[in-house]
């Protein structure tokens, strides 16, 4: 099955190059990453609507794999046969699992943004069901502006400014609640694999890419001895806070 995506071509990009697949997070779309793209001028880029969002709110996943088989289906429908992937959040959990276990014939690399390499104990996993079952239950029963409020009072997103955070709810109001929830449960923390150990077995080259003051994910990135690179004066979203700092450094990763 196919995914919704934007093929973004001006004409002026070299055809030798790799596309961008641009995957996004959690209530976003493909469209979360238009501010990026006057900042990447020479590149062929690919936004990506996943499963229960945007274009595709109708596409139904039961979990990563069939995540990772419709951005398979899609690229070869777009014939994209090389490309590297840039995933947000949930979009760069997506693209571990499709780098680790996927079909990822004429994958390039991968950078992810704020994205989770897994949960490694039992406990950690219980934990996150819970969390998770919580936060589903609140999609489920709460108007969907209230759970918006709810969802980026979180720690993660308090580099948020109050009016930030209401343009980022008035952005969200579009989805359906019933497609959220779907694909928030078939892709929770608490079921997704410890990426760590595959990773270490990959020879394309990948690295964390997370705002300076993504405090949580930098010290993920770091405990976890995994590449990583910054982006100043950014938070979880790095790419819609600093698009021109993100841009850079995406392109000097991949040069």
């Amino acid at each position: 099955m196919n995914l919704a995506c934007q093929r973004i071509e001006l004409g002026t990009e070299d055809p030798q190059r790799p596309w961008l697949v641009l995957i996004h997070g959690f209530l976003g779309s493909g469209d979360d990453w238009q501010p990026l793209l006057p900042y990447l001028g020479g590149w062929r880029c690919l936004l990506v609507d996943l499963p229960g969002h945007g274009a595709s709110a109708s596409v139904t996943a039961a979990g990563f794999a069939d995540v990772s088989q419709h951005l398979s289906d899609t690229l070869r429908t777009q014939n994209i046969d090389r490309y590297w992937l840039v995933g947000y959040s949930l979009g760069g959990r997506v693209s571990l699992y499709h780098a680790c276990f996927g079909e990822s014939l004429g994958l390039q690399g991968l950078l992810v943004e704020g994205g989770h390499p897994g949960l490694q104990s039992v406990e950690a996993r219980q934990a996150r069901q819970y969390h998770d079952a919580c936060w589903s239950d609140k999609l489920r029963q709460l108007p969907l502006q209230s759970f918006l409020q709810l969802w980026y009072q979180q720690p993660i997103f308090a580099t948020l400014s109050a009016a930030e955070r209401q343009q980022l709810i008035a952005l969200r109001m579009h989805n359906r609640p019933q497609s959220l929830g779907a694909i928030y449960n078939a892709t929770s923390l608490a079921v997704q694999a410890d990426f760590r150990p595959r990773l270490r077995e990959l020879t394309l080259p990948y690295a964390w890419l997370c705002g300076s003051q993504d405090h949580k994910f930098q010290s993920l990135a770091t405990e976890s001895q995994l590449p990583i690179f910054s982006v100043a004066d950014a938070g979880h979203n790095a790419h819609r806070a600093q698009p021109a700092a993100f841009a850079r450094q995406l392109l000097d990763f991949i040069a």
